[in-house]
């Protein structure tokens, strides 16, 4: 079995919230927990957070989790820099690098070990998932892309790299929506509220 190291990014600035939008209420707890949990329930070997703004609080709501704490102090400078950080602080074992948005409390674990599933037969490095056709995250990518994304700069994610390694690209047909849902503003916080 491959070794998975979830990388959460959730060291942003919500700009566009107006707030710290990973502090905001979720099922009772917090955007922010439900996420972390979502992973931590995952087939995934090891989570690591990477905090940066509001990282005090983030990581009192952390508590007793079992997973590992990276601050970003250059957080500012945009998403690259978290993950460099977190490949910098992951396992030795990690063969696979999954790429999580704190913002996404709608992936559910089983959508997490579909991917984790798919990643471990090892058809392709990079598995994205994908809901009614459109490609979303997490994203899985093998660690032979380790350089490549270490060389990420600015505010950018894995995008360049799916972009460019095209060929190496699995599909995963997910039916949770959630793969494609960020919480960005306080409309879609509003929208997106559980029930």
């Amino acid at each position: 079995m491959c070794f998975i190291s979830a990388i959460i990014l959730a060291a942003g600035e919500s700009k566009r919230m107006g707030e710290s939008k990973l502090l905001l209420k979720w099922r009772g707890a917090s955007i922010f927990e439900e996420t972390v949990d979502n992973y931590l329930a995952s087939a995934a070997n090891e989570v690591t957070v990477i905090l940066g703004n509001q990282a005090t609080e983030m990581e009192k709501l952390i508590g007793d989790r079992t997973v590992t704490v990276a601050i970003n102090p250059a957080y500012a400078k945009g998403m690259s820099t978290s993950i460099v950080i977190g490949i910098n602080v992951m396992s030795p074992r990690t063969q696979g690098i999954m790429l999580a948005l704190a913002d996404q409390p709608s992936v559910t674990s089983q959508t997490i070990d579909k991917l984790i599933q798919v990643f471990q037969l090892r058809k392709k490095g990079i598995i994205v998932p994908t809901y009614h056709g459109q490609r979303g995250n997490p994203v899985i990518f093998d660690i032979k892309y380790r350089k490549e994304l270490l060389a990420l700069q600015g505010d950018t994610g894995g995008r360049d790299i799916v972009g460019r390694f095209y060929n190496d690209i699995q599909e995963v047909p997910v039916e949770n929506r959630g793969v494609l849902i960020d919480i960005d503003t306080p409309e879609d916080y509003r929208r997106q509220q559980p029930g």
